[in-house]
């Protein structure tokens, strides 16, 4: 318990970190972020839309400031549409960086973890061996014995992705063989 809730304390206090450390821009994407993504916004908009279509229609006695097809229309929805997309990929991008965070801050708690473990299990083999028991003949155990090699894994790992992306392997298949000729011409 001790242990998980420092975990969580971690994973606040980056996201706490990140979130006074956010420039003027970033608090205002936030909050544009928050109100664009809101109920009153929708509403809001929709009234906008119809009363400006209303206004428009040829049927209305209103003055006509932007008849069919609607161009100032489309060019404002347009502006805030590029400047909202704006504001949702810098929201998007800070909570990336801060995922990325908790990412590492998992990988060491759980490398850690595993050397732990690992020291357990030695210890456990070696009180059985001093009290004279024999340890079954376990393959699974005597890898667990074994160091944790984060390398390997993430070779390991690579090459499974390499496998699953046939098209780049093609690629480098065909550059190999063009280097191969190159070199035996």
């Amino acid at each position: 318990m001790r242990r998980s809730a420092g975990i969580n304390t971690a994973f606040r206090a980056i996201k706490a970190q990140h979130s006074a450390n956010r420039s003027k821009m970033e608090v205002l994407a936030d909050r544009m972020i928050g109100f664009a993504s809101s109920t009153p916004f929708l509403v809001l908009h929709a009234i906008i839309f119809i009363v400006w279509l209303y206004w428009n229609l040829p049927i209305s006695a209103l003055p006509k400031f932007d008849p069919y097809p609607y161009g100032m229309l489309t060019m404002v929805v347009s502006l805030e549409a590029i400047f909202l997309s704006i504001f949702v990929l810098m929201t998007q991008s800070r909570e990336s960086r801060i995922g990325e965070l908790r990412e590492e801050l998992t990988l060491q708690v759980n490398l850690r973890m595993e050397e732990e473990i690992t020291k357990t299990l030695h210890l456990v083999a070696g009180l059985y061996s001093r009290l004279g028991l024999v340890l079954a003949d376990d393959p699974e155990l005597k890898a667990m014995l074994e160091p944790l090699d984060p390398k390997k894994m993430e070779a390991d790992l690579t090459d499974q992705i390499r496998a699953s992306m046939p098209h780049f392997q093609l690629r480098k298949k065909k550059l190999e063989e063009m280097s191969l000729r190159s070199s035996g011409q």
